[in-house]
């Protein structure tokens, strides 16, 4: 399947607002992945179908991961949000014949990070946050210009964001957004520490 059969298969299954999202995803992360050197086709696809399960209902989202065999924790259960990242990377196999470990492994963890992240994983997830139809919220500007600065400080201004937000609306925190904030912090004054 080429990235135009892609496209019209997402067209299909998504909103139109979640489809202009994605094209801006995907457009934001080849600029990004220019940027910093990163493969551009992987951050093409990644971008692309990063969302494509995440206009499935929570209850078929649950029902099509435990059918797959794919492990999945009790935080996520209850939070559909999170759950299409990991349905997302199963399906871009299935559906979408993208069996590429790299991208497999960004759209997995483009909600809440992971310690360890490579490139893509960060641009993707930048990417996500930045793209151009993202509504306005404090602080996006500011993301934008580091996103293409450096890497790191972007994810952790971004990852602060999502807490903010998170728990902003009285949602709990998933673990793993925890322990990737924490990971980039340590990586950060890690760097300063040796200047």
């Amino acid at each position: 399947m080429n990235i135009h059969q892609m496209e019209e298969k997402l067209k299909s299954v998504l909103s139109e607002r979640r489809f202009n999202h994605s094209i801006g995803v995907m457009e934001t992360a080849v600029k990004m992945a220019e940027t910093f050197g990163c493969d551009v086709e992987k951050a093409r696809l990644a971008g692309l179908l990063h969302d494509c399960a995440k206009e499935i209902d929570k209850d078929e989202a649950v029902r099509l991961l435990d059918e797959m065999g794919i492990e999945i924790d009790d935080e996520k259960r209850i939070q559909k949000g999170l759950l299409h990242a990991d349905l997302g990377a199963e399906l871009m196999i299935k559906e979408y014949g993208i069996c590429d470990k790299e991208i497999y492994d960004a759209v997995k963890c483009h909600t809440m990070g992971r310690c360890g992240m490579t490139e893509l994983d960060k641009i993707l997830y930048l990417a996500d946050f930045i793209e151009p139809t993202r509504r306005e919220f404090d602080g996006l500007d500011e993301l934008r210009s580091l996103c293409f600065c450096n890497l790191d400080e972007a994810m952790l201004f971004a990852i602060n964001l999502s807490i903010s937000f998170v728990l902003g609306k009285g949602k709990v925190l998933h673990k793993q957004t925890i322990e990737t904030r924490e990971y980039f912090t340590k990586l950060i004054e890690g760097r300063k520490a040796v200047l």
